[in-house]
């Protein structure tokens, strides 16, 4: 069919537009709702609520707004750099005797800082007075030793 044209003549089809939409009959009557009646009502009278032993409910209404409360700060620990000689006895008497040692425990404890703490650790486990049980890169736990 488009060989049966001669070359020199184009024809081009536009679509056509759409019919316009008919709207259902309904639609097209915009109803109001009927006129709302003002009935008067009579005073109220004023009467005080009965007393009642149940506490008044706070639920529903406006409420107070809820005041930004300062965190609770954490007070600073004074733990000690160096042994002095009452701390560095209780290492040795006190340490070995715990079921499980740990430098937070040591910390805590004998109030000495982490640092110190795992070299005391160290040095407990050098006169075998402690035995390790496990060790990786972040935390240290020993044991009471044991005749085993």
């Amino acid at each position: 069919m488009v060989n049966d044209l001669p070359t020199s003549q184009v024809i081009y089809l536009q679509p056509q537009p759409a019919p316009p939409r008919r709207r259902h009959p309904c639609l097209r009557l915009r109803l109001l709702p009927p006129p709302h009646r003002v009935v008067e009502m009579a005073p109220k009278k004023d009467k005080a609520p009965p007393p009642s032993s149940k506490p008044a409910k706070s639920g529903g209404g406006k409420q107070k707004k809820k005041k930004w409360s300062k965190g609770k700060q954490k007070e600073k620990v004074n733990n000690s750099v160096l042994f002095d000689q009452a701390t560095y006895d209780k290492l040795l008497s006190e340490v070995p005797k715990y079921k499980q040692i740990t430098p937070s425990v040591l910390s805590e404890r004998l109030r000495i800082n982490g640092s110190l703490a795992r070299r005391a650790m160290k040095d407990l486990m050098d006169r075998g007075l402690i035995r390790m049980v496990s060790v990786h890169c972040s935390q240290q736990i020993y044991t009471r030793a044991t005749n085993t």
